[in-house]
């Protein structure tokens, strides 16, 4: 949810897919087709504002500074929408460089320019391998086997069952998340 009128959804089609070949009313009819029954009877719909395919893709660069070129955000590494994790890890990114940015042009001091990456990147990797796992779970891929459907299938039960799984995932989106988790009152 961006606000309480606005969110962003989200199905899996295949990349040879065209916007054009999704209308909002094509869109929410497969969409509330791939939701429980009861979740699709309250779903409120409207006109989209955006579409794209985008692909789920992944991307890491080590280390996140060349010389004085610190890159951030999309420049630095891209998740999958899976995670929700992309303008999170962006937003980090920003606030550890900005703290180095200061201590740099207030006081002289390099240590946090020089340690930028480092600790960036131990998010980035954090993120990337929930990212990564939520993706391999919620996404069925054409060149998956038998077996590997099995899987998700298996690891989806296990999220659904177990308040361990479903603690870690909180944990995996943040305090907020996980509070309520914990206290028994997250939806």
């Amino acid at each position: 949810m961006r606000n309480l009128a606005l969110s962003r959804y989200y199905i899996q089609v295949p990349l040879t897919d065209q916007v054009s070949d999704w209308s909002d009313d094509a869109f929410w009819s497969e969409f509330k087709a791939r939701m429980p029954a009861e979740g699709s009877a309250r779903l409120v719909t409207g006109p989209s504002i955006e579409k794209s395919i985008a692909p789920l893709r992944s991307f890491v660069t080590e280390p996140m500074r060349w010389g004085r070129l610190f890159p951030c955000g999309d420049a630095a590494h891209i998740v999958p929408p899976t995670g929700a994790k992309g303008l999170n890890l962006a937003a980090s990114d920003v606030h550890y460089l900005h703290q180095g940015f200061t201590q740099f042009y207030d006081g002289g001091e390099a240590s946090g320019l020089d340690s930028y990456s480092e600790k960036a990147l131990a998010r980035v990797w954090k993120a990337m391998r929930f990212s990564w796992s939520m993706t391999m779970m919620l996404h069925r891929f054409p060149e998956h086997n038998d077996y590997e459907r099995r899987m998700q299938d298996t690891e989806l039960a296990f999220l659904e069952s177990s308040a361990a799984a479903q603690c870690a995932m909180a944990e995996n989106y943040g305090p907020a998340v996980l509070s309520r988790a914990v206290s028994g009152t997250a939806p």
